[in-house]
């Protein structure tokens, strides 16, 4: 278990104290250092000591009981060695049992909606609002496009070969396309779990005057100006995501390390999803695609005799908002 903490150094909170702290390793830094998420979930890439599996997930998340029994059964199920479990995490309120400490919620979300966010030159792809519904598919977690940095459940290999790029300092959106583009391009497949192992406390009903006292990174921004504009620049050319005219300078240090893979190429991505570079839009209603469970058999079917991934030279399906379709 690997914990990162950022925190004022005035505080003087407890260490973690329990039977397990042998198998914690806990890093500790001035909250002024923190320079947002993706510079502190690097650190904790760095951290990882060959386990078999890994687990990310944000602060405040809470487990049902045997969640980690759970979780690496729905794992196997994909029988996929490069099967990433990822989707945005449930609200906790309700939801777990308070005498049993099991899961009452039959409903998953499923990482399928995204369009293009921020002004020219710096427009980049952003997750938004996620449905939440019983899964279509069933005795198995649901393949979908896109990865959640706040809950991602796989083999221990992902984080040597996708490792968080300590080059994006400030950066909050972008982190999440960054990781899942490169995942996919080294042949990572996501896919939203079947049920729900844990939950997050959002700043919502009964948990919304204790979350707001919580500090954000970006109450130190001003001792770095103009640094989150660079960062984005590098997150939108490592992905390829300008177009020819617009192409920005960016930073290329060490490219090769936090950089796309070769099992794929990202515009094939692109193409299959529905989004248009060059215009910086997206095909809308691709969750009626991915959430209703059309794609799943049809992506899963290339699913390679070694279990190494889906085939995706096997695929050439193109999406088309099927409701732009019935409006022309």
């Amino acid at each position: 278990v690997v914990v990162h903490d950022s925190q004022d150094v005035t505080q003087e909170e407890s260490k973690l104290a329990c039977k397990y702290i042998h198998q914690i390793d806990y890093y500790e830094m001035e909250a002024q250092y923190g320079v947002g998420p993706v510079f502190a979930r690097h650190v904790g890439y760095r951290m990882y000591r060959g386990e078999y599996y890994t687990l990310q997930v944000d602060a405040h998340v809470f487990f049902v009981k045997e969640w980690d029994v759970q979780i690496v059964h729905q794992w196997k199920r994909t029988g996929n060695e490069m099967a990433i479990l990822s989707t945005y995490l449930s609200d906790l309120q309700d939801n777990i049992d308070p005498i049993t400490h099991m899961s009452m919620d039959f409903q998953r979300p499923i990482m399928c909606n995204t369009d293009f966010e921020g002004a020219f030159p710096r427009q980049y792809l952003r997750n938004g609002q996620q449905p939440e519904n019983e899964p279509f598919v069933k005795g198995t977690p649901q393949l979908a496009p896109y990865w959640a940095a706040g809950f991602s459940f796989g083999r221990g290999h992902f984080v040597v070969n996708v490792p968080y790029d300590q080059y994006l300092p400030m950066v909050f959106q972008g982190e999440e396309i960054n990781i899942g583009l490169r995942g996919f391009t080294y042949g990572y497949d996501y896919y939203a779990p079947e049920y729900s192992v844990c939950f997050h406390m959002y700043a919502t009903g009964k948990n919304k005057k204790k979350r707001n006292k919580i500090k954000m990174f970006w109450e130190h921004e001003d001792r770095y100006p103009g640094v989150e504009s660079r960062s984005l620049d590098r997150v939108i050319g490592i992905t390829h995501m300008y177009s020819y005219e617009d192409l920005p300078k960016w930073d290329r240090t060490e490219e090769n390390l936090y950089g796309l893979g070769t099992a794929r190429d990202v515009h094939q991505f692109y193409k299959i999803y529905g989004i248009h570079i060059e215009e910086k839009t997206v095909e809308h209603h691709l969750c009626s695609f991915v959430n209703e469970g059309e794609m799943h058999p049809l992506f899963v079917r290339h699913l390679r005799p070694d279990g190494m991934g889906i085939d995706y030279t096997k695929i050439d399906y193109r999406f088309k908002d099927p409701r732009k379709k019935k409006e022309d």
